[in-house]
């Protein structure tokens, strides 16, 4: 898959007391460049706990639900565009669905 765009993960763990998601971030980020997805039920065979929230958007947990992932899918083209970064309390005070 193209991922559009990395820095917004950069720029996120590289923010004063979120370095702890470095890691995570960065595989969730390898796995997914590597991905060859056409579907949901694909992309849950690599990430089952992920939430489809309409409007071609999903929702991934990332480092045991403490940080959230909304990327924009387009699977016909291979496409995936990260919509928010955050902590799972910020990711509450937004609607996925529309980010």
């Amino acid at each position: 898959m193209v991922v559009i765009a990395h820095r917004a993960l950069r720029e996120f763990y590289e923010t004063r007391g979120r370095e702890d998601s470095k890691e995570a971030l960065e595989c969730w980020y390898a796995v997914v460049k590597r991905a060859q997805w056409k579907n949901l039920a694909e992309l849950k065979s690599v990430y089952p706990r992920t939430d489809y929230v309409g409007n071609d958007r999903y929702v991934f947990n990332i480092k045991g639900n403490k940080y959230r992932i909304v990327a924009l899918i387009l699977f016909q083209v291979r496409t995936v565009y990260i919509r928010f970064v955050g902590t799972h309390e910020e990711y509450d005070k937004i609607d996925c669905s529309t980010f």
